[in-house]
């Protein structure tokens, strides 16, 4: 497992937060499993930034469509305003539980072969819990014990990187050296959806990526966590994909290319 140094978090973020065109590079990513190849099905735990614009999860899944040269299907559990704590993994990868049948075509049910349903799991904290001073600790204890079970499980862990409430972009540069830290900690793949959101806000600010409250995405924030999610994942460039969830054709362009330039950057080793 190879581990990657942060490196002037901070003022990279409030470069590219100016710029709009700062390189993401000193970011550097925890390990991905990029030789296991992209997960077929991924369990996705969280809460409402998940579940938020009929759930990130479904929106992969109509980027995946458009792609032949990928098998994939995701799968959401969400608590509604929960913390990394709040989850109890164990469960949801017992046997005959979560994943042991899908809904396909004409609303079917296929009955899945019975045993391990998922190869990666990728699971979020609440949105301010891992840079809160008293729930910080928590976050990294619940990043190692989940990635623990989840391997011992048999499949990849992998973190969801948040981002910054809209009035507080500060989030951005701490949200990421926390995950990136407990990515590195636990050997687990980081999806940069903060860092994503930081850049499209960068180089088109008049594009609303948040609902009315500031925290929740707007469709725009979820299709751009979508494509980050895909970028990440399955190793793919979201740019020229088909399904845009409904966007203007440019708008959905560059939520395309903004989560494919961060990835590749976040990654860079």
């Amino acid at each position: 497992m190879k581990a990657f140094a942060l490196r002037g978090l901070a003022p990279l973020v409030a470069a590219l937060a100016l710029a709009g065109c700062a390189a993401l590079a000193p970011t550097q990513a925890a390990r991905t499993d990029a030789a296991a190849g992209p997960p077929k099905v991924l369990l996705w735990v969280g809460n409402s930034f998940f579940y938020y614009n009929n759930s990130m999860h479904g929106h992969v899944a109509q980027l995946v469509r458009g792609d032949k040269s990928v098998t994939h299907r995701g799968v959401s559990v969400t608590i509604s305003g929960s913390g990394i704590d709040w989850h109890d993994m164990e469960s949801y990868l017992g046997p005959d539980r979560i994943g042991k049948y899908s809904f396909v075509a004409g609303n079917e049910i296929k009955f899945n072969p019975p045993g391990k349903q998922f190869d990666a799991v990728m699971f979020m904290d609440c949105s301010q819990c891992p840079v809160h001073p008293q729930l910080k600790p928590v976050f990294h204890a619940y990043a190692k014990k989940h990635s623990d079970t989840i391997r011992a499980y048999g499949a990849n862990p992998v973190l969801f990187m948040s981002w910054a409430y809209k009035d507080k972009p500060e989030m951005t540069a701490q949200l990421a050296e926390q995950y990136t830290n407990a990515g590195n900690a636990n050997g687990a793949q980081v999806v940069p959806a903060g860092l994503a959101f930081a850049r499209s806000v960068a180089r088109r600010p008049d594009l609303e990526l948040y609902a009315a409250d500031k925290r929740h995405p707007s469709l725009a924030g979820t299709y751009l966590g979508a494509c980050t999610v895909y970028a990440a994942l399955l190793g793919k460039s979201p740019v020229g994909n088909a399904y845009t969830a409904g966007l203007p054709a440019d708008v959905a362009a560059h939520l395309q290319a903004v989560a494919w330039d961060t990835v590749k950057e976040y990654s860079a080793k």
